[in-house]
C-alpha cells in the first residue's frame, strides 16, 4: 500500500544496503524509503540490476552529501567468462561474438598493467549515459544503434584473484565513471578473445564497505530500523572537518561565510565540512581563509 504524504517523516542518515541481485537501484531506494517512511531519499552511485553489493542510500539531510560520496573510490569484485561477448557485456544480453581462445593466468596478469591508471574506455551501449536527452540503454533496447565516445577513466588497481579455464575473478579499485562491463570487454579483446561479466559485486563506495552493509531482509525484520542508520558525518570522513563555535555555526546556517582563525587555519580547500560538537553544519569550500557554505544541514 502506498504511503500518503502526511505519513512521511523527516529522518536523516545513511543506510548502507547490500543490494540484491535483479533489483534496480531505483527500486532499492524506493523500498528503503517506504520502509523508513522517509520524505526524501537518494542513492550514491547506480549499481546494475544484475550486480550485488554496496548501494549507499541517503535519507533526508544526508541526500545533500550524495554528490560527494559518488565521487569517492569504488571497489569491485567480478568474474569474467571468456569466449563470448554479449550485447550488454554481461549475462543479460545476447551473445554476438565467440572465440575459442582462453587466456591463461600468466597472460591475464601480464595484460593488467595496460588497464591500470588513466585509460580510455568506451561505455557499454546498455548504460545510463544520456544521448540527446535519452538514456543509452533505452535507445539500445529500442533497437537503435548507440555510439558512445571513449572517455578517460582512472583505475587505481586491478588484480587477478582466481583463474580456472573459462572463468577469471578479479578485483578493481577505480574512480567514478568506470564501467566493469567495459573493462571486461576490452580486456578480453586485448587478450585475443571475447568476454563478458557473469558476476559483479561492489564491495565499497567511498567510506562505505561491506562491513556496514544491511540486506533488505535484515532491514524488513529489524524492530528498530532507525538504529541501522549511520549518521550524516559517516559519509564525510574523507573530507577535512572544520570545527566551529556556536556563533560561527549560527552564521553558517544562515548561509554566511565565516573567517577561520588560528595558527593552523586553512587558506583554501576545495571541499570541507563545518561541524559543531561533531554534528555537521554545512559542506562548503575554503577561499582566502573563509569557509563558504554550499550545502547547509537543517
Amino acid at each position: 500500500m502506498a504511503q500518503s504524504k502526511s505519513n512521511k517523516r523527516d529522518v536523516s542518515g545513511w543506510l548502507i544496503l547490500n543490494k540484491p541481485y535483479d533489483m534496480t537501484s531505483t527500486q532499492a531506494v524506493g523500498k528503503v524509503r517506504w520502509l523508513f517512511g522517509a520524505k526524501k531519499a537518494g542513492h550514491a552511485g547506480t549499481l546494475d540490476p544484475l550486480a550485488t553489493g554496496i548501494l549507499p542510500i541517503a535519507l533526508g539531510e544526508a541526500t545533500k552529501t550524495v554528490s560527494a560520496i559518488q565521487d569517492g573510490e569504488k571497489l569491485y569484485r567480478f568474474a569474467i567468462k571468456w569466449g563470448e561477448e554479449t550485447t550488454t557485456d554481461d549475462t543479460e544480453g545476447e551473445v554476438v561474438e565467440r572465440s575459442n581462445m582462453r587466456p591463461d593466468a600468466e597472460a591475464i596478469r601480464a595484460m593488467l598493467p595496460a588497464f591500470t591508471g588513466e585509460v580510455m574506455q568506451t561505455p557499454p551501449a546498455f548504460s545510463a549515459i544520456k544521448v540527446d536527452g535519452e538514456r543509452a540503454y533505452d535507445l539500445a533496447r529500442a533497437g537503435e544503434e548507440v555510439i558512445l565516445a571513449a572517455r578517460p577513466v582512472y583505475i587505481a588497481s586491478l588484480t587477478l584473484l582466481e583463474h580456472s579455464g573459462d572463468i577469471s575473478r578479479l578485483e578493481m579499485t577505480c574512480e567514478k565513471g568506470t564501467y566493469v562491463r567495459a573493462l571486461a570487454r576490452d580486456l578480453a579483446r586485448a587478450l585475443g578473445t571475447r568476454g563478458h561479466v557473469v558476476e559483479l559485486h561492489r564491495a565499497a563506495v567511498g567510506p562505505f564497505t561491506d562491513l556496514k552493509a544491511i540486506t533488505i531482509e535484515e532491514l524488513e525484520a529489524a524492530a528498530d530500523r532507525d538504529a541501522l542508520l549511520l549518521p550524516i558525518a559517516a559519509g564525510l570522513g574523507e573530507f577535512p572537518e572544520l570545527r566551529m563555535s556556536a556563533d560561527q555555526a549560527a552564521a553558517i546556517r544562515h548561509g554566511n561565510p565565516v573567517l577561520l582563525v588560528g595558527a593552523n587555519a586553512p587558506i583554501a580547500i576545495d571541499l570541507a565540512w563545518a561541524s559543531l560538537a561533531g554534528v555537521p553544519v554545512a559542506m562548503g569550500r575554503v577561499e582566502f581563509g573563509q569557509f563558504k557554505p554550499q550545502r547547509v544541514f537543517v
